[in-house]
């Protein structure tokens, strides 16, 4: 498939290399290194400094032994702890401040501390433990710190068979296997979602949790890295840059979310409709395709909010273009039209690869080359790599252009007036791709045989064709010269064996000295960063949804995620949820969710009606997939139709609910939806549990997961439990539950006791007729009698809100109290129902207080022992309303 042998031979070369270096990784002894000695040790308030000098003969595993290293630690918060550790003569790469900006200010009293750094000075080595109690949660003497200019290694003690989770993207269970687990963090295209894989997303962090409190511990690094977790440890080893970490003290898994997300920035706020369900595939061949998929959902019953279109609107599946007979301008523009006029959105996606089209008019490519703003080989021609434009060029994020020029292009093609009038954006190939294989000396050559950019499988809509008439059927840190930057002496598991295999080249330099080796797994967070910025700039003053697919650190605080290229299997469909509980509880990114019924391979009825039913509880509501699998819309299927309809409901009535949560999300971190063990922390059977979880603090999800199964054994902890769909109380006693005849349209829920739920009396078409709906509260006491909850309204679209209602909701001794602020205008919305749960018995009476409140009768069901109360409480001011007993 090569042009030339030398090319060939080169490949060989290459991978004789790594072949080497893998035998190399096997063994290389590192426990016999001699690690170091801790000397001038320098404390003050806050702070500890010390020098650490190798303490023997060089190991020099993988490269020489940095002689001399520098140990900073920071106490920056009463309940963080920072701990650095760096070469002591050479500057060595760091995540850059532009990425993350560390916390300033000065430290806080080591003395009022929750946790305490303590160490040895030889051989070094420290632990972190818990101030009251002096338990251990983190201790370096496991084995021998290795420090080397492309190797670095620490490992920690671990309690037998701990309770690890995080260190994503991985679909793993969600307790990670404490006895055979290797986490490989190097981003890459991961069709299909592999187990014991690395995938699109790199966050080296992890939660470990324990019967005596949670712990959180972070390291602040984007280079390549193997976690190897093993009975009774944890190892990192880390193939460039420094020891950079942070210690979360918890001792809630609620409190060690809040604390890593004050870190690294806690999710941004989201506009309302984009909870509502999205529609796309791949594989949508023209604009009529689009439009009948838009009056089909219509047709069915279903609400459809967000249309959603691939590449294949693109010419030649070039950036920032749409074909002119397939997606032309003046058709999208009646798409957009259309959408808009009935409240609903419309996105598409772009890729950062841009085509290679000199002298074409091209004008992505010829602004770009103009700017200087494509990544480039040393002599400063431009790098070039094959995506599905076939030949392709690369933006440098680093480059000082790079985001006026994003900017630019965006504000340019998604013109309102002249352009493609987009909702929102999706951001896709990011990690980033290429598929020439590396060394990919003729990427010119390996397009053409691979045939990109694909024809089309069609002709061309005939000129004139409707739309919309009727439904259609069916900064820079030196780097030696010395250092491999393509095969580094530890080659990590990833999964292409090659850094560089599928992706950018490892050995290229951006704009600011920084190599893409230490900052490959960055690219996709800095698209991130600029696809935000760009939105923002068309609608200023705007929320706005960008969904990316390669993420990093603090991605929350810019875009939501989706689960990648999955496939349509009862697999995927369970590993679905440990991957969205990683997202939204451990990485801070909880607007996450997965291609609903699968992506790639052909789904069945069964499994996308269960699929429908689960995806109604993602924060992201999408059903998408590939272009040569069967067509999948919900409408498709009688049984995926009414599951759909049926699930879409409930998520609608609850929106206001899963909305509140989202916000308390993106102001203090507690996650949207959370495993069970975070509301149960003493409960040992909840570690494990990954195909159940809370969607927000009341609303346990317990979906079917078996194929073509109508039962599900669930755990129901020792606690007060409500049925959602019968209201009527179920006690939880700490085992497993069978629940039976769960038809394939419906998904198991129950109402924790405690919980008060803000909802709407009905659902609707569209986010913005629901708006218009009352709401309806439910009260669901627990075994004390005592229950609470919120509410958070606003306009759901702006950056900066001028007015918000904030509303708490207790309940205790029979009444129900609202109190806070009421200051947006809901209109003539108001609270029409009030249902209380677990009343046994019927009361005398029921009274309502407050301004403008009426009482308008109740009625006592003694069979599922609840009240409900006919009301018309208008938003505007505190009210409460009491059973009289």
């Amino acid at each position: 498939m090569f042009k030339t042998a030398a090319l060939g031979v080169l490949c060989l070369s290459t991978f004789a290399t790594a072949s080497q270096q893998l035998a190399g990784r096997q063994s290389a002894n590192v426990d016999s290194c001699p690690g170091y000695t801790a000397k001038n040790v320098k404390t003050g308030k806050g702070t500890l400094s010390a020098d650490l000098v190798l303490a023997g003969t060089a190991c020099n595993a993988y490269g020489p032994d940095v002689q001399n290293l520098k140990l900073a630690v920071t106490y920056e918060a009463e309940t963080r702890i920072h701990v650095k550790i760096t070469d002591a003569k050479n500057k060595r790469y760091e995540v850059p401040d532009e990425i993350f900006k560390r916390p300033s200010g000065p430290a806080v009293d080591d003395k009022k501390a929750d946790i305490k750094f303590n160490y040895k000075s030889s051989p070094f080595s420290f632990t972190i433990t818990r101030a009251k109690t002096g338990e251990v949660l983190f201790d370096s003497s496991a084995g021998a710190l290795v420090f080397e200019p492309q190797y670095l290694r620490l490992k920690t003690k671990l309690p037998s068979q701990a309770n690890i989770y995080g260190l994503g993207e991985h679909t793993d269970s969600f307790r990670l296997n404490p006895s055979d687990t290797t986490r490989t963090l190097w981003n890459r295209d991961a069709y299909g979602v592999a187990q014991g894989t690395n995938l699109y997303g790199s966050h080296p962090v992890y939660f470990e949790h324990r019967t005596s409190g949670t712990h959180g511990v972070l390291l602040m690094s984007s280079d390549g890295m193997d976690v190897i977790l093993r009975d009774g440890s944890l190892e990192y080893n880390v193939i460039g840059g420094i020891f950079d970490f942070y210690f979360f003290s918890g001792p809630s898994p609620v409190q060690v979310a809040q604390q890593y997300a004050t870190l690294v920035g806690k999710p941004a706020e989201v506009p309302y409709w984009s909870f509502g369900l999205h529609q796309c595939r791949w594989g949508y061949r023209d604009y009529v395709d689009v439009a009948n998929v838009i009056t089909n959902y219509s047709a069915a019953g279903i609400p459809l909010e967000t249309m959603w279109t691939d590449i294949d609107y693109m010419y030649k599946r070039w950036t920032f273009t749409n074909d002119p007979e397939y997606f032309p301008t003046e058709k999208m523009h009646q798409i957009t039209d259309y959408l808009h006029k009935h409240d609903q959105q419309y996105i598409v996606m772009i890729d950062p690869a841009v085509a290679y089209q000199p002298n074409q008019n091209y004008g992505a490519f010829d602004r770009g080359v103009k700017d200087g703003v494509f990544m480039k080989f040393p002599n400063g021609t431009l790098y070039q790599g094959v995506v599905w434009p076939g030949l392709t060029v690369y933006p440098d994020w680093f480059h000082p252009k790079a985001t006026d020029y994003w900017t630019g292009e965006m504000k340019r093609f998604f013109d309102p007036k002249t352009g493609i009038d987009i909702d929102g954006l999706w951001i896709d190939m990011n990690e980033a791709t290429n598929f020439c294989d590396f060394p990919c000396g003729d990427p010119a050559g390996f397009a053409a045989t691979a045939g990109n950019p694909p024809p089309r499988p069609a002709p061309p809509p005939a000129n004139g064709t409707q739309i919309f008439q009727k439904r259609q059927n069916s900064s820079a840190n030196p780097t030696s010269s010395t250092e491999n930057l393509l095969n580094p002496p530890y080659p990590i598991h990833n999964t292409f064996d090659q850094l560089s295999q599928r992706t950018i080249r490892t050995d290229l330099v951006h704009a600011n000295g920084l190599t893409e080796y230490n900052t490959h797994n960055l690219y996709g967070f800095m698209m991130s960063v600029n696809s935000q910025k760009a939105m923002e700039a068309r609608r200023p003053g705007k929320r706005t949804l960008v969904i990316t697919r390669s993420t990093f650190l603090g991605a929350g605080t810019k875009v939501g995620k989706w689960l990648g290229d999955n496939l349509s299997t009862w697999d995927h469909y369970r590993w679905s949820i440990a991957g969205q509980l990683g997202m939204a509880s451990i990485y801070q990114i909880p607007m996450v969710g997965s291609d609903i019924c699968g992506f790639g391979g052909n789904t069945t009825e069964t499994l996308c009606a269960r699929w429908a039913t689960l995806g109604a509880f993602s924060p992201f509501m999408r059903n998408h997939n590939d272009d040569t699998s069967i067509s999948q819309e919900f409408y498709r299927w009688p049984t995926v139709a009414e599951a759909a309809k049926k699930a879409i409901a409930i998520r609608y009535q609850l929106l206001d609910y899963i909305y509140t949560h989202f916000h308390r999300q993106s102001k203090d971190g507690t996650p949207l939806i959370a495993p069970m063990w975070f509301q149960y922390p003493a409960d040992q059977n909840t570690y494990p549990i990954d195909l159940q979880f809370f969607y927000g603090d009341s609303l346990l999800v317990s979906p079917v997961t078996q194929e073509n199964s109508t039962s599900v054994d669930i755990y129901l902890p020792k606690d007060t439990f409500y049925d959602y769909f019968t209201l009527a109380p179920v006690q939880g006693s700490g085992v497993k539950v069978s629940l039976t005849n769960v038809n394939f349209t419906d998904i198991p829920l129950h109402i924790r006791g405690g919980g008060i739920l803000p909802m709407r009396v009905e659902s609707a078409m569209t986010t913005a007729a629901l708006r218009q709906k009352d709401f309806q509260i439910v009260v669901a006491p627990n075994a004390s009698g005592i229950a609470t909850g919120s509410l958070y309204i606003d306009d759901g679209v702006s950056l900066s809100q001028a007015k918000t209602t904030d509303v708490t909701f207790q309940y205790a001794k029979g009444t129900l109290k609202a109190s806070g602020k009421f200051n947006y205008n809901v209109g003539s919305v108001k609270v029409a129902k009030v249902v209380f749960l677990g009343i046994k018995s019927k009361p005398k009476g029921v009274s309502v207080s407050g301004s403008g409140t009426k009482s308008k009768g109740f009625k006592w069901d003694a069979a599922t022992s609840t009240v409900t109360v006919d009301v018309e409480i208008p938003l505007k001011g505190a009210f409460s309303v009491n059973l009289k007993s």
